[in-house]
């Protein structure tokens, strides 16, 4: 029976947090006629988890028109993150952008330069409002404190939303944004699977006044995760005075201590010396809270009138911190797909099983890291156990070369066609990881390290297109594919191709790309150049390009070490000490 109130909509969105946002925003900017609403169950501003970002997400804030809007609320500038993880306690920084060429620079500032690499650490309280309003100014109608009470479905399709009060929203297509309850997935009867070996929970709670561990520049600074025996601690300053701490640890573990949540919180901080150390003279807001916090992906993330968005398509382990640019890139992908269906221009069936390839891809390599960095951390003294079931559950093996090819199953270049990257990682910076945590066997190497000779091997490939996403339109790029594995004709893969038919000499290749990259900055110079290297590794690893030694030729030599990403605690101070473009203060 019908209910006698119907509005009618082009898209329905249930959940106004960044990913309701996102696509509500996205869908509006590109289509202005499209009458789009977002139902929001609680009423903001109210704190989530999920604070610290990827720069990813900085430009979707961009493309949305929000970037500025959330630069003015002076949340702090993540430009990395430090770690104590892997064989030792010692401290290792994870930076997007070199410390020691990050610039003083008044705020608000401008995306550009420096902070096109950089990211925010928010105060969801705050954060998810900003979007939201923004949402609303964008010509999207939100109802914040409005509880779907059912979802009519038909078969495959949604047919309706009734909410509390009885009022019935129909719409052309509908998004579930509404985070781990997926209340339009689970009504359809669409499965999340739960990854077993990664049942942790989190707990957590908001300090005032602590300090932070690093200052740099203006506002700028770095999250802090710190192993325990029993799991580990987040750090994350969300504004001048406000900073979240939370715990992750195995559910069953949780158990097996018989401590309540608060009890086993405070344990964690007393246990961590350097996040004691930082909350010593800090106030906490007495706000402890708890949740499951299990990594979960779920069967399908698209149908005949729907899409899955965020958390209600898939988590993946916080350790990684991508969980909000896993949530914003979904969002404006589906965003993307709904817009191509209404023009037409490409085959449907093509659109949507891109979108759940694609994005389904993606939060599954996000869920195989985070069984390996919790398997190869021995800094896990009460969690061994826990740790060795997790490798043997998941088939993984820790020798370097082999957790590579278990962890690069998934496939690369799922984010953009045109660049070469691992889930959050460029691939570089991947490999390099796996050495932190296993031994010091280098055959996790960069790929064309040592060789001299490079044949591009298109032999039995077919051509097929991958999708990308730009200016609100998915562009048809060419790619080739063979066994499964795909090299799109775009960005550094397809200048890679044009220069290897060129020549197959190591050397004059260098030469080469240099060549490419002669007119830009020194900063961009290095970036194209690496980046290039990055994708002759994925193209090297996937047999796209055949490798070899000439007697006589000089190698080429790639060194994971000077990487500027990723180095020792000592490394950095020690660049530090030589000077820097800002300033830079450490507190631990």
């Amino acid at each position: 029976m019908r209910a006698e109130s119907v509005a009618s909509f082009d898209v329905a969105i249930v959940g106004g947090g960044p990913a309701g946002s996102t696509a509500a925003s996205l869908l509006r900017k590109y289509n202005p006629e499209l009458r789009v609403i977002v139902l929001e169950k609680e009423v903001f501003p109210r704190d989530h988890i999920g604070e610290s970002q990827l720069p990813s997400i900085s430009s979707v804030l961009h493309e949305m028109g929000a970037w500025e809007k959330v630069e003015a609320a002076g949340f702090p500038i993540k430009i990395g993150a430090s770690y104590t993880w892997g064989r030792t306690n010692d401290r290792w920084e994870f930076d997007f952008y070199p410390v020691e060429e990050f610039v003083d620079e008044p705020r608000p500032a401008r995306y550009e330069g420096q902070r096109r690499l950089t990211a925010f650490q928010v105060d969801r309280a705050i954060y998810d409002e900003i979007l939201l309003k923004h949402a609303e100014s964008m010509g999207a109608e939100a109802r914040q404190g409005t509880r779907v009470a059912r979802v009519h479905t038909e078969g495959d399709r949604i047919a309706g939303l009734e909410l509390e009060g009885g009022e019935r929203i129909e719409a052309r297509y509908y998004i579930d944004a509404s985070g781990t309850v997926g209340l339009l997935r689970r009504a359809l009867g669409v499965e999340a699977k739960v990854t077993d070996d990664l049942k942790n929970i989190a707990i957590w709670d908001y300090w005032q006044n602590a300090e932070w561990a690093v200052e740099i520049g203006v506002g700028a600074t770095r999250v802090q995760v710190r192993s325990l025996p029993y799991g580990w601690i987040w750090f994350i300053p969300l504004g001048p005075t406000r900073t979240s701490i939370g715990l992750v640890t195995p559910a069953e573990h949780y158990k097996k201590m018989g401590m309540t949540p608060e009890e086993l919180y405070l344990k964690a901080i007393e246990d961590q010396p350097e996040v004691k150390k930082l909350v010593a003279n800090a106030e906490r807001e007495n706000k402890t809270q708890s949740c499951k916090d299990w990594s979960q992906l779920s069967d399908r993330i698209v149908g005949a009138n729907w899409f899955v968005v965020g958390e209600a398509a898939g988590f993946a382990d916080p350790i990684l911190a991508a969980g909000m640019s896993l949530a914003h890139t979904s969002a404006r992908d589906a965003a993307y797909t709904i817009l191509e269906l209404d023009r037409a221009e490409h085959d449907a069936k093509w659109l949507k099983d891109r979108y759940n390839e694609r994005n389904r891809a993606n939060i599954q390599q996000h869920i195989r890291f985070g069984q390996y960095w919790y398997s190869a951390n021995s800094c896990f003294t009460d969690l061994r156990e826990h740790c060795q079931k997790i490798a043997q559950e998941a088939g993984l093996k820790l020798a370097p070369q082999q957790a590579w090819q278990w962890l690069s199953q998934g496939g690369f270049t799922i984010e953009d066609p045109a660049l070469a990257a691992f889930g959050s990682f460029d691939i570089f910076s991947a490999k390099r990881i796996l050495r932190q945590f296993d031994t010091e066997d280098r055959s996790c190497a960069p790929a064309a390290d040592g060789a001299n000779v490079f044949k591009l091997n298109l032999m039995n490939a077919k051509k097929s297109f991958i999708g990308r996403l730009e200016g609100g339109r998915i562009e048809r790029v060419e790619c080739y594919e063979r066994v499964g594995k795909r090299l799109p004709m775009a960005g550094y893969f397809s200048l890679l191709v044009e220069l290897l038919k060129k020549t197959n000499d190591a050397h004059s290749l260098v030469q080469e790309i240099h060549g490419r990259f002669m007119f830009a900055s020194p900063e961009e110079r290095n970036v194209g150049v690496q980046r290039c290297m990055q994708a002759l590794d994925i193209m090297i690893q996937d047999g796209w390009v055949l490798k070899s030694v000439k007697k006589g030729r000089p190698v080429l030599r790639l060194d994971l070490d000077q990487s500027r990403n990723m180095r020792t605690a000592e490394e950095v101070d020690e660049v530090v000490k030589r000077g820097t473009k800002g300033t830079v203060k450490s507190n631990i």
